[in-house]
C-alpha cells in the first residue's frame, strides 16, 4: 500500500510526503533522517494519512495537498481526526 501523509512539525508548520511504509517513514523523519525540512523541526506528529493503491496516485495526491493553504490543511486534518475518533 502507498500512503500520502501530513506531519505537524514542532514549529507549527506542516510537511507533506508519500511513502509505501508509513510507520518506518515516520520513524525515519523523527530520527532526523527523513527530509531536510523536518530534520530541524522535530519532534514531529503524524496528523493525517491516506491509503492509495498506486505510487502514482499517492504522489499526485501529495502534490495536491501541498497546494492547499494552511487553513485548508487544518480543516482536512480536523475532519480526519473526527472520522478517526468515530470509527
Amino acid at each position: 500500500m502507498n500512503y500520502t501523509y501530513i506531519l505537524l512539525c514542532a514549529d507549527g508548520t506542516y510537511y507533506i510526503g508519500w511513502t509505501n511504509d508509513l510507520e518506518n517513514r515516520f520513524k525515519t523523519h523523527n530520527e532526523g533522517k527523513g527530509a531536510k525540512y523536518t530534520k530541524g523541526r522535530r519532534p514531529l506528529k503524524l496528523v493525517y494519512w491516506e491509503e492509495h493503491i498506486s505510487r502514482s496516485k499517492a504522489q499526485k495526491r501529495e502534490a495536491a495537498l501541498r497546494r492547499l493553504s494552511k487553513k485548508q490543511k487544518e480543516v482536512l486534518i480536523s475532519e480526519f481526526k473526527t472520522q478517526s475518533i468515530e470509527d
